[in-house]
């Protein structure tokens, strides 16, 4: 995994096109900690005129994923075997800046791992926690 996790670090990434469409960017992610980088921008707002939330749910989803993938062996990939999500705050396009996505592990297994993340906006806002379980596949050859 580390060469993944390396190419996610550099604009003009193509391991994940799913961070190249959203802009996102993995700042970190190694010791079971991960953070993900994104800029708020027009294209991810719903019609209320806020950032929708599958969008913040999509962030906390790959930085606790990309924080399960540091700990796994090369070979190994992980998988969202479920999710859960609280929303406590809105933001909007117009308060500038990047959302952020932050997440570690808190219970690692050998097949199922849980981690929880928290995502920010503007001034360290604190706009949503999830937690989710996740399974380590079993690995490629």
């Amino acid at each position: 995994m580390t060469g993944y996790l390396e190419a996610l670090r550099y604009d003009g990434q193509e391991v994940n096109p799913l961070f190249s469409f959203l802009g996102a960017r993995l700042e970190r992610a190694e010791d079971g900690e991960a953070e993900i980088r994104m800029p708020l921008s027009d294209g991810i707002i719903q019609g209320a005129g806020v950032v929708a939330g599958g969008i913040l749910a999509t962030l906390a989803d790959e930085a606790m994923a990309h924080a399960v993938l540091s700990l796994l062996p090369a070979g190994r990939m992980a998988v969202t075997a479920e999710m859960n999500i609280r929303y406590l705050r809105s933001a909007r396009p117009g308060d500038g800046g990047d959302l952020v996505a932050r997440a570690k592990v808190v219970k690692p297994g050998r097949n199922l791992i849980v981690a929880e993340a928290s995502v920010f906006g503007i001034e360290e806002k604190l706009l949503a926690t999830a937690g989710g379980t996740f399974w380590a596949l079993p690995e490629t050859k």
